[in-house]
């Protein structure tokens, strides 16, 4: 039950990080994008397990310093005609990834410390 509960989180909020990266929703655009971050935790309590841990947190990191240090919104947002929407898009998927990775890493430190 918990790893469907984990699955449909992660394609709502993959769904919603697309919706939300195309278009404006008014005033529940801030309530989606709270929504983004809630499934991410989600995600990242339930989905992600074990053997999954190291490669989850090798590919998010990569994701996010990519993203901070190589300036992808801006260079994304720069492109014509498509630019705003992938821009728009991947600030999302940021939204929903950043805490996924923080409660993996956490789990993964937790469980490192634990004496067998």
């Amino acid at each position: 039950m918990d790893k469907k509960v984990g699955h449909y989180s992660f394609i709502i909020g993959v769904i919603i990080a697309i919706v939300l990266g195309l278009v404006s929703l008014g005033t529940a655009t801030p309530w989606l994008s709270s929504l983004l971050v809630v499934l991410g935790l989600i995600v990242g309590f339930i989905n992600v397990t074990g053997k999954e841990t190291k490669e989850f947190l090798l590919v998010s990191a990569v994701l996010i310093i990519a993203a901070g240090l190589g300036g992808v919104s801006t260079t994304l947002g720069s492109v014509e005609v498509v630019g705003p929407y992938l821009s728009g898009i991947f600030t999302q998927i940021l939204a929903f990834v950043v805490p996924a990775t923080v409660v993996v890493a956490l789990k993964d430190i937790w469980g490192l410390g634990q004496v067998d």
